[in-house]
């Protein structure tokens, strides 16, 4: 089986990347080998100061024997103690992070530059959010 196009799509994101606004620092994406899943290391500071590194794990779940999901979800593990659910959605131009499941009211919907080189939007919850961008600093 081939990798999916939806995971395929997220090759975008592959490199190092400078994050900016409301957390701070780098993220790293790489897909592992056979490129079926796309991991990111996180090394950040959160909004309130705390030094975060992580490591999430991004693909379509498949369980043994039986046909891959449709949507693309990922696990993040977290040096706080955190695992985080998020689904992963490219259109076109356009990416957005649910934060748990599709149609969260948590989320990241940003929008890459023409180029490629830098991403532009913000993460929403109820009662919150922040701004957030990230500019390729390393392929």
């Amino acid at each position: 089986m081939n990798p999916s196009d939806r995971i395929q799509a997220l090759g975008r994101l592959a490199g190092t990347w400078k994050v900016t606004g409301g957390a701070n620092g780098t993220c790293r994406w790489e897909y592992l080998p056979g490129g079926h899943f796309l991991v990111q290391h996180v090394d950040l500071v959160s909004p309130e100061g705390t030094h975060v590194l992580g490591i999430e794990v991004i693909g379509h779940e498949k369980p043994f024997m039986r046909e891959r999901g449709e949507d693309v979800k990922s696990r993040m593990y977290s040096s706080d103690g955190d695992t985080l659910d998020y689904v992963y959605e490219l259109e076109g131009d356009t990416l957005t992070i649910w934060g748990g499941e599709k149609g969260s009211p948590a989320y990241f919907r940003g929008e890459f530059s023409a180029d490629g080189d830098s991403l532009a939007g913000a993460w929403v919850w109820p009662g919150g959010g922040y701004d957030a961008s990230m500019t390729r600093v390393a392929r």
